[in-house]
Order: structure tokens, then sequence, then C-alpha cells
């Protein structure tokens, strides 16, 4: 059985991760929301017939509610027949988006064949993505002006035209100061790197690159999206503390501080990502019918495939 074989399943789990957390839009608990859509998306899994495990999830970091790293997931757990699937994970991508009702905040998974996915603790990750065309230009390897300089010429743009989104954090004040002395005006978002490097790999998005450090789970994740749309994403682990320093020694084979490729975060074409709006943003946000009916709308990317669809449907809660 192939990942994708899954997708129905899996979406299952963000729709219902996503209608949990809609309950709490706009009251300004972004832990109750973020707890609703982790045993929403939790119960899901407990009976997908798959022997699954999180490679890589939200929580820990944050002391928020989670599905912990390493846990078993799926009601075939150590059945040799069963497909062996690792996830990346995060319940509710913009926690503080859906306590404020605010663009872009969605349920989103990445799952591929064990091992296919970075095992490593809920640390910091630098980034950067981009669309098909500036494949080869950008790097972390490389500096901002001359990321800048290879984005323009791939994209035939000037620095005032050129759109890159940065979060809007006291950690990228360097970077904004940067962009700016290069004739650069960053787009400054609060929350939804996801979003974000989605929106830069989409070519009929005006975003043309994310920069700038966000969580590690969602750089997999967005890794895979971006292996399947065919655009670039490297990322690079950032520790805050020692604590998770010493985890990703034991986690990570290798080199802790290395730059990671796109296909080295995701490195098997089996694999899938999908993402369920719960606020409006690049996928319409859940929508209450009444009656314990909900419409909700979701982005699903199949690598092998290349299938890359927006789906939306009515659910029963």
């Amino acid at each position: 059985m192939a990942t994708a074989d899954l997708v129905p399943d899996f979406l299952r789990a963000t729709e219902a991760a996503a209608i949990a957390a809609s309950a709490w839009k706009g009251l300004g608990d972004r832990k109750a929301a973020d707890g609703a859509a982790v045993e929403a998306m939790r119960s899901v899994f407990d009976n997908v017939p798959f022997d699954g495990r999180v490679a890589i999830g939200e929580g820990e970091r944050d002391d928020a509610p989670m599905l912990w790293i390493g846990e078993p997931l799926g009601s075939k757990q150590g059945d040799p027949s069963a497909p062996s699937i690792d996830i990346a994970v995060d319940p509710l991508e913009c926690t503080n988006h859906v306590a404020l009702d605010l663009p872009n905040a969605m349920a989103v998974l990445a799952a591929g064949p064990r091992g296919s996915l970075l095992h490593a603790p809920d640390c910091y990750m630098n980034k950067i993505a981009g669309p098909a065309e500036v494949s080869g230009e950008v790097s972390l390897e490389a500096d901002v002006a001359y990321n800048i300089e290879g984005a323009c010429s791939a994209l035939g743009k000037g620095p005032g035209e050129i759109q890159v989104v940065v979060m809007e954090r006291p950690r990228h004040d360097q970077l904004i100061r940067d962009l700016k002395d290069l004739g650069v005006t960053p787009v400054l978002i609060g929350d939804g790197d996801i979003a974000a490097a989605l929106n830069a790999a989409d070519p009929d998005s005006d975003i043309d690159m994310l920069m700038g450090i966000g969580a590690a789970p969602e750089g997999v994740i967005t890794a895979t999206a971006l292996r399947g749309l065919g655009a670039p994403f490297e990322g690079r682990l950032v520790f805050k503390n020692e604590g998770h320093r010493e985890r990703a020694e034991a986690m990570v084979d290798g080199d802790i501080e290395r730059i990671w490729d796109r296909d080295e975060l995701c490195s098997s074409e089996d694999s899938v990502f999908i993402g369920t709006g719960v606020c409006d943003g690049r996928t319409k946000g859940v929508e209450d019918l009444g009656g314990g009916k909900f419409q909700v709308n979701s982005e699903i990317i199949e690598v092998q495939s290349k299938k890359h669809i927006f789906a939306s449907s009515t659910v029963s809660n």
C-alpha cells in the first residue's frame, strides 16, 4: 500500500482537527484551540489502518498540547502487513491566528514511508523557499544579497518588485534591515510560514520567496509540499537551548547544523501533504453550516503523481 492510498484517512484527520479548532476562532485562547485540534486529530489516527509514528511534531518547543515525537499512530501497530508510515504534523498551524481570527491558520501534516521524513526535536529551522524558477539560484549557504540578486535575475524582477515574506520577529531584525538596504520591502507576517512558502512556490501568487527562521516541523511539512510542486526549499536546524541540541544529536544522524535540502527533509516520492483551513487564507476556513455540519476546504499534494488539488467537502461532526 502506498502512502497516497491513505490520503482519505489523513484528510479526515486534518478536517477533524480544523473543525475542532474552529470553535475557538476569535476567542483569544490559543492553547484551548490547539488542544482541541490535537485531540480531534489523534482520535482519527487511532482508527486509521496503518503502523504510524510521529517523526516530528509541534508542541514541546512552546509547552503546548501535542502529538509527541515518536508517538505511535494507527490501528495496526506492529503488523508487518500494514504500511509503516512517518508523519510530520502540526494539528494547528498559527494558533495565535485562530485566537485572533486572522488568516492562514490550518491543520497540516506530511506523510511518507518510515524513515523518509526528518526525525528531529521540535526546535527551530532557518528556511528559504521560492518558485521553481529560483532553483539553484538561492541557498542558505549564501548571504541575503546573493539570494536577492539570484532571485531577481531568475524572475526578471528588480529588488523593488520582488515580494519576500519574513515572519515579524526580533530574531529577523537584521534580515529585515538587509532586505530594505537592498531595496526590497519585506512582506511581514505574524505566523503562517507554511502558507507563505506555498504561496512563494505558486506561480499564480504575488509572493516570490520565504526567508527566515520558523519552526522545524513546519519546515519538514513544507519541504514535502514543495517537493510535490517542484519548488526549492532548504532548511537548517536552529537551537534556542541545549536541551534541543542534545536531543537533536541523539536523533539526527550526522551533522545537526548542516543545510538540509528539500529531498533530504522528505526523501521519498511516496509522500503526501495535506492542509485544511481553519481561518480564511490560502484555503478558505471552516464554515459552520448548522446542525452539526461543516464546510471544509483542503489543499492536497501527492508527491509521486504531482497531483495538486483544492478539495471542498461537507463534514458531519
